[in-house]
């Protein structure tokens, strides 16, 4: 059952490019005491990700600013070096988004967010969601509910209800 409104983030490590490499990323101690946005794609470079869902929470960032967000996430189940260099590709790190990678689908799998579509070679892959997460609890989740589209989880379509 997919995570809703409410519910707790479980505890989970994701992965982030340091300075000296891959370097786990506590999702518990990142949300703790913080008011995070998180949004989850299905892969780096895919068409809609690329040009629609990345940038539209790149144009919206000071927005999100203005509301005391304190973090911007992006996530996929990619490993760390492919979401580095997504996140330069972008303009995504230089806006200061947050490109954290779930490469086993841990986290992902644990919230029921995961899909399978072998033809397009994507397995243990994420559905498209982005949530609000206040002190670790979800206080907004949008998921969306069609395919190639970021109508209900773009940044805009996020602010609009918070």
């Amino acid at each position: 059952m997919a995570i809703s409104q409410g519910d707790m983030l479980p505890d989970a490590t994701l992965v982030a490019m340091g300075e000296d490499g891959p370097s786990p990323v506590s999702l518990k101690e990142k949300t703790a005491g913080r008011k995070v946005v998180i949004f989850a794609v299905p892969g780096a470079f895919t068409p809609t990700c690329h040009s629609a869902h990345v940038p539209s929470f790149i144009r919206t960032k000071d927005q999100f600013d203005a509301k005391g967000v304190d973090e911007i996430i992006c996530l996929a189940c990619n490993d760390p070096f492919v979401m580095q260099a997504w996140g330069e590709a972008t303009g995504a790190k230089a806006a200061g988004i947050t490109m954290l990678s779930d490469p086993s689908s841990e986290f992902t799998k644990s919230i029921g967010m995961d899909f399978d579509a072998p033809p397009v070679g994507f397995n243990s892959r994420s559905k498209r969601y982005a949530m609000l997460v206040e002190d670790g609890k979800v206080t907004l989740f949008q998921p969306e509910v069609g395919t190639g589209v970021c109508d209900l989880s773009g940044g805009e379509a996020l602010l609009d209800n918070m």
